[in-house]
């Protein structure tokens, strides 16, 4: 088995229609393809980048009938390699759900679904200076954390917000993750603020590599997107940074990194229990006696 392999990140600055958003993957991935990469990836929300509530439940499709997915899905076997959807809007498969889901989609090189993981942490806040973000009213929360298998070791993945959440890598990595994917469109405030530094935690407390394609620049309705795609080393190293700009970034991948990175510090395998004490209290020094008035 071998353990080393090139995965590429496709940057786009995705906007409402699906056929150009389509059209720049599948350019980005064949050029991936022609130098070396064995696993592409893209970003949250690649197919169609709709931030209006109403028209993004009038365009979404289920997981059937997407007209993206079916064209990443013919990508992958002509390419002959495995890709990640980073997510679609995707209508949800409950009957009488009125909200869609927010799907990443793992293909094998023939084509075919190996894996599906819908976000689990919604975007919910309102950030100072920027707007408010309801995530939740276009999109339900999934239930289930993923794993997939791939040539070269175990997958997690996760989408965008998810990387606020460190129980949720610590899980996957536990689990057997040798790799998690964060695929996202990160907003270029919150981006400048903590995107760096948190992947690169998620990366070192896990002992994983992190794989986080993102979306770049101006979209619709003022939207902004941080762009600088990641892959991050389990030793918290940067191997590649996408910048700013619509392209591909591309870096290797050895597995043995990881193995070495838990064998240094294997953090991973000391979770002890025990209990959260809200009764202590700390005594405070009496104030100081008030002196009387002449003294």
């Amino acid at each position: 088995m071998t353990y080393t392999f090139k995965v590429a990140l496709i940057q786009p600055t995705s906007q409402r229609e699906r056929e150009p958003n389509t059209a720049f993957v599948i350019e980005q991935a064949r050029v991936a393809r022609a130098s070396g990469a064995d696993f592409i990836a893209t970003p949250e929300i690649v197919g169609m980048f709709e931030p209006t509530r109403a028209r993004v439940m009038e365009k979404a499709r289920t997981e059937a009938d997407d007209p993206s997915l079916a064209a990443f899905r013919a990508l992958a076997a002509e390419l002959k390699c495995w890709f990640l959807v980073g997510s679609l809007a995707l209508r949800a498969d409950e009957p009488g759900e009125n909200r869609l889901a927010n799907r990443s989609l793992l293909i094998d090189p023939a084509g075919a679904l190996a894996a599906r993981y819908d976000k689990i942490h919604m975007f919910d806040v309102d950030i100072a200076g920027d707007r408010k973000y309801r995530e939740s009213e276009s999109y339900r929360p999934g239930k289930r954390a993923v794993l997939a298998d791939l040539p070269w070791g175990r997958l997690g993945m996760t989408v965008c917000y998810d990387l606020r959440f460190p129980h949720l890598y610590r899980a996957l990595a536990q689990a057997g993750a040798d790799i998690i994917t964060i695929p996202a469109a990160f907003t270029r405030k919150t981006g400048q603020a903590h995107w760096h530094v948190l992947m690169r935690a998620r990366a070192i407390e896990t002992g994983c590599f992190i794989v986080a394609p993102a979306q770049c620049g101006d979209h619709a309705e003022g939207r902004q997107t941080f762009g600088h795609s990641l892959v991050v080393a389990p030793w918290g190293e940067v191997l590649a940074d996408g910048g700013t700009e619509p392209g591909m970034v591309m870096a290797e991948i050895d597995l043995a990194r990881a193995a070495e990175a838990r064998r240094m510090v294997p953090s991973l395998s000391h979770d002890r229990p025990y209990e959260l004490d809200l009764s202590a209290t700390v005594d405070k020094p009496a104030p100081p006696a008030r002196r009387a008035a002449g003294d």
